[in-house]
C-alpha cells in the first residue's frame, strides 16, 4: 500500500468527518507549497486560485511572515491571556487608529481565535448594547461561521439542521444578486430595489419589525458580508449599502460588517465596506490577519459599544485569544501592507485578471457571469443558455483541476479552485495578492484547457 493509501485508510478510521469536506473522491494530499503553488506527493505544482479560502492572501511560505514566526517562538511564544505582551497592544492600536481615519470613530479592538469565535463575540457586544435584543437581519447567501450563534445568521440551513438554534435564527432578506436581477433594471435601479423593499418592514406595526409608538426595532443589528464569499463572490450595486445604512440608522439598528473573508486587501482595500460610503457599528476580522498560520481573529467596535463600563472585563473570554505568535503576525502583516500601494497593486492585477475571465467567457457560452473587485473575482458556470446554473459541469471541473494531469508546456500540473454560489455553480477566485501576471496567464490558459475537457468528458 502507497503512503498515501495508507494515510486516505487511516483518515477513514480515525477522523472525523464532521471537520471538514471532501470535494472530490478520494481527497486530495498535498505535501508542499510556495507561493501561488501547492504540492503532492509526485512534486506535481497546482496553481492555488483560492489560497485557503483568502485566508493566505500572501503566499504560501511568505518568507517575512514566517521569519516572524520563527523569531516569535523564539521570543515569548505563548502567555496566559490574563497578562499582556507587547504586540496585541501595537496590534490594537494600529487597527484601531486605522479605522479611526477611515470612519471617524473611535473603537476599541477584542481578539478572539478565529473569524466564527469572533462572530460570537460581536453577538455578545450587539445582545449587550441593545438590552438583550436577540434577533438580528442577515442576508439570503450569507455566510457568517458554523459554531452555534454564526450558524444562526448563516442562511444555509443545512448548518442548523441536526443542532437547532442558539437565540434565535435571523431573518434572512434577499441580498443584491445583479447577474440575476430582475429584466430592465439598471445594477443601481436593483439597488435601490433592494433598500425599498427591506425599508418597507418598517413602514407599519404591522410589517413585523418595528413599534412606531416606541420608536423601536425588534432587531438589534443587521450582519452583513459586503461581498458575499460563500455565496458566490457576489458584488452589490455600489448605492445598496448607503441605503440600507440609512434605514438602519433611521430605525436604531446596528451594522456589522463580516471581513472574515474579504478584509486585507482581498478587494484593494483593507476592508472591502470601504468601497461602498458608509460606517460599520461593529467589523470582524480573521483569516488573512495572519495569512493563515496561526488561528486569530478579532473585532472593532465603536467605543460606545465596547468601553470596560458597557463591556467590562470577562465578558468573553479564551485561553488563546490574542496569543503571541498571531498578534506578533498580525502586526507584521499591517507593517507589510502599508510599506507599498497595495491597493494600486491588487487592483491593477485583479483587473488584468479579469480581463482574462472576460476573453475567457467569449470563448466558452457556459460562463454566464464573470466579476470582480480587486482580486475577488467570479466566473458563474451556467448551461449552454448562459444562465441556467450547472452545478453537474464545475464540479467535473474541480475534479479534474485536483487530479494533477493537466498540460502545461509538457508538463503534468494542477488546479485548485473553490465552489461557491447558492447553486454551487460558481468558481470563486481568491488568488494570492502578490499573483504575477504571469500566473495569472497560467490560470486563464489552464481553465480554458479545463473547461474544454470537462465539457467533453460530461
Amino acid at each position: 500500500m502507497s503512503k498515501n493509501a495508507q494515510l486516505l485508510a487511516d483518515e477513514a478510521k480515525y477522523c472525523s468527518f464532521g471537520d471538514t469536506v471532501h470535494y472530490v473522491d478520494p481527497p486530495k494530499i498535498f505535501e508542499n507549497s510556495g507561493g501561488s503553488y501547492l504540492y503532492d506527493e509526485n512534486g506535481t505544482p497546482y496553481l492555488d486560485l483560492q489560497m485557503w479560502y483568502s485566508a493566505v492572501n500572501f503566499g504560501y511560505k511568505n518568507e517575512r511572515l514566517n521569519n516572524v514566526l520563527k523569531r516569535q517562538i523564539d521570543l515569548l511564544p505563548q502567555v496566559a491571556s490574563q497578562y499582556l505582551h507587547p504586540t496585541k497592544i501595537e496590534l490594537a492600536k494600529v487597527i484601531a487608529e486605522d479605522m479611526k481615519s477611515k470612519f471617524g470613530m473611535d473603537g476599541r479592538i477584542h481578539f478572539n481565535v478565529g473569524g466564527s469565535q469572533s462572530i460570537e463575540d460581536s453577538l455578545k457586544i450587539v445582545r449587550n448594547a441593545s438590552n438583550g435584543k436577540s434577533l438580528m437581519f442577515a442576508f439570503e447567501g450569507g455566510y457568517h461561521g458554523r459554531t452555534l450563534g454564526a450558524s444562526a445568521i448563516t442562511s444555509s440551513y443545512r448548518y442548523r439542521r441536526r443542532f437547532g438554534h442558539f437565540g434565535d435564527r435571523a431573518h434572512f432578506v434577499p441580498f443584491p444578486y445583479p447577474f440575476r436581477r430582475p429584466k430592465g433594471m439598471t445594477a443601481e435601479e436593483y439597488g435601490d430595489f433592494c433598500v425599498k423593499d427591506f425599508a418597507r418592514l418598517f413602514e407599519t406595526e404591522y410589517n413585523g419589525v418595528w413599534d412606531p409608538k416606541t420608536k423601536q426595532a425588534e432587531y438589534a443589528a443587521f450582519y452583513v458580508e459586503p461581498i458575499q464569499g460563500t455565496g458566490g463572490y457576489v458584488i452589490p450595486p455600489r448605492n445598496f449599502f448607503k441605503g440600507l445604512k440609512q434605514v438602519l440608522d433611521q430605525h436604531g439598528v446596528l451594522l456589522v460588517v463580516d471581513e472574515i473573508q474579504m478584509g486585507f486587501y482581498r478587494t484593494g482595500k483593507l476592508w472591502s465596506i470601504e468601497h461602498f460610503d458608509v460606517k460599520p457599528d461593529v467589523l470582524v476580522f480573521a483569516k488573512a490577519l495572519t495569512n493563515g498560520m496561526n488561528p486569530l481573529g478579532g473585532l472593532w467596535a465603536r467605543e460606545e459599544l465596547i468601553n470596560p463600563t458597557i463591556f467590562p472585563p470577562g465578558s468573553t473570554h479564551s485561553t488563546f485569544a490574542s496569543n503571541p505568535l498571531g498578534t506578533a503576525l498580525g502586526l507584521e502583516v499591517m507593517k507589510m501592507t502599508r510599506e507599498i500601494d497595495f491597493e494600486s497593486m491588487v487592483m491593477a492585477s485583479g483587473a488584468y485578471f479579469l480581463e482574462g475571465l472576460q476573453e475567457l467567457q467569449k470563448r466558452h457560452k457556459e460562463i454566464g457571469d464573470v466579476d470582480g473587485l480587486g482580486l475577488a473575482l467570479r466566473a458563474e458556470i451556467c448551461m449552454e443558455d448562459g444562465f441556467a446554473p450547472n452545478r453537474e459541469l464545475l464540479d467535473k471541473m474541480v475534479h479534474i483541476g485536483l487530479s494533477g494531469d493537466l498540460d502545461w508546456e509538457g508538463k503534468k500540473m494542477g488546479l485548485v479552485l473553490d465552489v461557491g454560489g447558492y447553486y454551487k455553480n460558481v468558481i470563486t477566485f481568491a488568488p494570492s495578492l502578490y499573483i504575477t501576471r504571469a500566473e495569472i496567464d497560467q490560470g486563464i490558459a489552464l481553465l480554458d484547457q479545463l473547461l474544454t475537457r470537462a465539457k467533453r468528458e460530461m
